[in-house]
């Protein structure tokens, strides 16, 4: 399964398989430990080590979704970066999981029955539009399309302005941009990134330059 693959590719198929384990576990009460909890795998498929990651500023951000050509497009992409969504959760979302601002995801990566994603009222209304005018029915799929498609509309965009842009990219700048907006830490890792912890998600916020805290020191203290 993991062969000679990259340490963090090991983790995340190993994270899977833990999640699996522990939907199982609670779904049916079995009294079993999961298999994936021992201490040789932890230390045979543990985390990477991670290197220094460069979130995309706010600007850019509007400029890549001002510019989509279709509002297919500009809803993917807000969608991740403006809510926080996973591509494969953008992919799976059906009219019947959206009511008003609140999103319903269906068997989310976590191992959960469900999770709730919430989405501003003009995001919610350029959804509901888009259904309407597509004749897309409750249980169809609002964005049928592969998930190759879906990064190849990603990085479209971001190549439109000489990036080099992922799906990861745009959940990365969700989370980053709401903390340094002042939403507190414990609302960006539950509501918005759904972790299970906060390490996970101090792991995954942007690095802040030097500029950056001496900008929200004077902020502070102006």
């Amino acid at each position: 399964m993991t062969g000679a693959r990259k340490q963090s590719t090991r983790y995340s198929r190993c994270a899977h398989l833990r999640a699996f384990f522990n939907h199982i576990l609670d779904r049916y009460k079995l009294n079993f430990t999961n298999p994936c909890d021992t201490l040789i795998i932890k230390r045979v498929f543990r985390q990477a080590r991670m290197g220094i990651r460069t979130v995309i500023d706010r600007e850019t951000i509007d400029e890549i979704i001002y510019g989509s050509p279709k509002i297919r497009d500009r809803l993917i992409l807000e969608l991740q970066a403006r809510a926080g969504m996973r591509i494969g959760e953008v992919l799976k979302l059906t009219p019947n999981d959206i009511d008003g601002v609140k999103v319903t995801i269906r068997n989310p990566k976590s191992g959960r029955e469900q999770e709730t994603v919430f989405i501003t009222r003009r995001i919610s209304e350029r959804l509901r539009n888009y259904i309407k005018d597509q004749n897309i029915g409750l249980d169809e799929r609002v964005f049928p399309m592969s998930y190759n498609g879906a990064r190849l509309v990603v990085k479209r965009s971001g190549r439109s302005r000489g990036l080099n842009l992922t799906p990861h990219d745009l959940r990365r700048h969700a989370a980053t941009f709401a903390s340094r907006s002042g939403v507190p830490l414990e609302v960006v890792s539950k509501v918005i990134l759904r972790h299970r912890n906060l390490s996970t998600t101090q792991r995954y916020l942007g690095k802040v330059s030097e500029s950056e805290a001496a900008s929200w020191i004077d902020r502070i203290y102006e």
